[in-house]
């Protein structure tokens, strides 16, 4: 991974460094190999964040049908 450093701007890159990080899953996965995970566990929370994502992702479909289904009948005048 690679973060130019613009004028001497040393914080600005390295908000950008960890901003690219935190989008690509480093801490946490540093946070989950800290400690040893067992199989069985492992494949729990796999599972668990699967459900959490579908259900987020069926949330953000129903409020964007309702939303679009709510602003079609308004006409402006």
């Amino acid at each position: 991974m690679q973060v130019v450093v613009r004028d001497n701007n040393v914080d600005q890159a390295l908000r950008a460094l960890k901003k690219k990080l935190q989008r690509e899953g480093v801490f946490r996965e540093m946070k989950l190999r800290n400690y040893y995970e067992k199989p069985s566990e492992k494949k729990a929370r796999q599972k668990a964040e699967a459900v959490r994502r579908a259900r987020k992702l069926a949330r953000k479909r129903a409020q964007r049908e309702s939303g679009v289904a709510a602003a079609a009948p308004r006409r402006a005048s």
